[in-house]
């Protein structure tokens, strides 16, 4: 066996503070002077003590209910759909103004009368909605919201 095949554990002893000023960590023991942090039992201070203060979690108000982090969906209704025809995307929505961008999340909900045949392809459709499409002959496809392309660099 050599030197450097023996199988040796780390087995390192804990640092003796507090043992003289020639020892490295003496006096203080590497706890600074003064305060709570410099006296013995200072690791029983339980979490979001702030020495006597208020603290943070009692500082923060408390509101009901939660913020959800799923973007909403905007909303198209069925009337404003009688105004376009054909096959009709996010893209064509937001051409029309209809949405902010093609590149989100788009609701249809029913509102009024719908005459005209149109093929929607949004992400969701109320089942009302959905059925005063029908009726009027045309047809909805739920597909994903489209994704962003990088422009080709030519």
């Amino acid at each position: 066996m050599k030197y450097h095949e023996l199988d040796v554990s780390a087995k390192k002893d804990r640092k003796r503070v507090g043992r003289g000023i020639a020892a490295g960590q003496g006096k203080t023991a590497g706890r600074g002077t003064k305060g709570q942090k410099s006296r013995s039992g200072h690791k029983k201070i339980r979490a979001g003590f702030m020495g006597g203060q208020r603290a943070i979690m009692q500082a923060v108000p408390k509101l009901k209910g939660f913020k959800s982090i799923h973007d909403k969906a905007e909303v198209v209704y069925t009337d404003v759909l009688d105004t376009l025809s054909g096959k009709v995307d996010n893209f064509v929505l937001a051409d029309k103004s209809l949405i902010s961008s093609p590149y989100v999340k788009v609701k249809v909900i029913l509102r009024g009368e719908i005459t005209k045949k149109v093929d929607i392809s949004t992400q969701a459709a109320s089942r009302s909605a959905v059925e005063a499409i029908a009726k009027a002959g045309g047809s909805f496809t739920k597909v994903g919201v489209p994704k962003r392309t990088k422009k080709s660099e030519a």
